[in-house]
């Protein structure tokens, strides 16, 4: 048995690590979880780390939505988000978000995109390979999870021992401390779904969390007269009404982009509550996440099934909309 610290981008699906694990019957201790999933050896980066800035414009993967808050003024400052991803991998790949063709890190990527959306919010890289605690900023904090922690199904939640990296994420998620953005998965089936004889189990410790939102992909951009459908490789709400309550679905246009996957998904919905958190300043994270939630569409999206889509696709526009959000 083995478990992988997998990215859920297409382009860059890696297992970084894989290592025997106790049997069923047999809690995992903190220590054991660090080395199964992490490896150590790696710095971790949580400082604020610098991110290229360019000239505001609405990238022809962005949902017009985007231009329209911040022409309002609303650009995510005041709010961080914090990344954590790979930023120390030898794992590059290519893509292009509309300013030119480059080579990065999944991390790297994500970073970028996050940045893009939210080009005013406060944006910290945390390296996923340590598995060291995540701090949260002073302020509103969102974090951005594209990855996902796979070991052989049929554990149950509690019998993990979780890292301080997760143990920390998690206990934000149901504290309401962070919005936490989780990257649905790649393997076209239900969070929290077996595939291969393995779950992602960091997707089965964030189910019924106050501010984590499982985030799927489209296709593209959905409109009312131009429906979008789920990408053929995201993983759906499914069944338990619990996921359909926090799943929400964005376009993810990798014809446009050569980036495709939820980690790409995930960035989108960051970007998103930061620009929430920026017009709604006193908003609590469990606010800004029911805000997303609850204003979702669901007439932009082909055959809507909450099974299929959750509460729908993510609407920048409707969620700014309220004078206050409660």
């Amino acid at each position: 048995m083995s478990v992988n610290h997998l990215k859920f981008g297409l382009a860059a699906a890696l297992a970084i690590l894989s290592a025997p694990i106790a049997s069923a019957q047999e809690a995992l201790s903190p220590d054991e979880m660090a080395a199964l999933c992490h490896g150590g050896g790696s710095i971790c980066v949580s400082a604020t780390i610098p991110v290229a800035r360019t000239a505001l414009a609405v990238q022809s993967w962005m949902s017009p939505d985007v231009g329209a808050a911040w022409s309002a003024g609303y650009k995510g400052k005041g709010v961080t988000i914090t990344m954590v991803d790979d930023f120390s991998s030898t794992s590059r790949f290519p893509g292009n978000f509309g300013i030119g063709v480059q080579t990065q890190r999944h991390g790297e990527w994500t970073r970028e995109e996050a940045g893009m959306i939210a080009p005013a919010a406060t944006i910290r890289s945390k390296d996923f390979s340590t598995g060291s605690f995540v701090s949260l900023a002073s302020g509103r904090n969102v974090l951005n999870l594209s990855y996902g922690m796979y070991t052989t199904a049929g554990y149950s939640v509690n019998q993990i021992g979780w890292a301080p990296e997760e143990a920390s994420i998690i206990s934000y998620a149901t504290r309401g401390s962070a919005v936490v953005s989780k990257a649905a998965g790649n393997d076209a089936v239900a969070v929290g779904g077996a595939i291969g004889g393995q779950q992602d189990y960091l997707d089965l410790a964030l189910i019924g969390k106050s501010t984590a939102i499982f985030v799927g992909a489209l296709s593209t951009n959905g409109t009312s007269a131009n429906k979008a459908q789920l990408a053929w490789y995201s993983d759906y709400a499914g069944s338990n009404p619990l996921v359909q309550s926090h799943f929400l679905v964005v376009g993810v246009e990798g014809d446009k982009t050569g980036l495709y996957g939820t980690s790409f998904a995930a960035p989108i919905i960051s970007g998103y509550a930061a620009i929430i958190g920026s017009k709604f300043t006193k908003a609590t994270p469990v606010q800004i996440t029911n805000d997303l939630l609850n204003t979702a569409r669901t007439d932009t999206l082909a055959n809507y099934d909450p099974s299929v889509y959750g509460k729908g696709e993510a609407s920048l526009s409707r969620a700014l909309a309220p004078v206050a959000i409660h």
